[in-house]
């Protein structure tokens, strides 16, 4: 992060992110926050932000893992969203499913899409939660619809 809170951007597109294909400033700038979270928050073993219709953005892992927590995270929240409207309550803001070894969380972001993070069960899920409430708000300005076309084309390609 620089002085003003924003990330460092790397040298030039889609440095730093081995593994997936140069993309735009931008789109790097969700892939570089999703990494910064993954290794700055303790106990998040994995994270996935995935689109509206889910489809996955971008991963803090490559591998059948993370396409697998997507659907995971897609799935339930289609299913928190079904139970709010049943309730007539409002959107859904944050799911959490708690496990014998670890949990799984789930935050919407603005623009539809969401982020989901498996962490261990000795995190602390205040900060965890916390964590995960300044990079929506930050990955939140950043999924513009071309940057979400852009990272879910270049997932599909690696």
């Amino acid at each position: 992060m620089n002085d003003s809170g924003h990330p460092v951007q790397p040298a030039h597109p889609g440095a730093g992110t081995s593994g997936h294909r140069a993309v735009s400033q931008a789109a790097s700038s969700v892939r570089w926050l999703l990494d910064d979270f993954l290794g700055s928050v303790t106990g998040v073993v994995d994270a996935v932000v995935v689109s509206s219709d889910g489809l996955l953005l971008a991963d803090s892992r490559d591998g059948s893992r993370s396409e697998q927590l997507s659907a995971i995270v897609s799935a339930l929240t289609s299913l928190a969203a079904g139970a709010a409207g049943s309730q007539d309550r409002g959107p859904v803001k944050q799911t959490m499913v708690t496990m014998d070894q670890g949990h799984l969380v789930v935050m919407a972001i603005s623009d539809g899409s969401c982020l989901g993070v498996y962490a261990s069960l000795e995190c602390d899920l205040g900060v965890v939660a916390y964590q995960m409430a300044l990079l929506v708000e930050r990955a939140g300005h950043a999924l513009t619809p071309q940057v979400r076309s852009e990272l879910h084309r270049a997932m599909a390609v690696r």
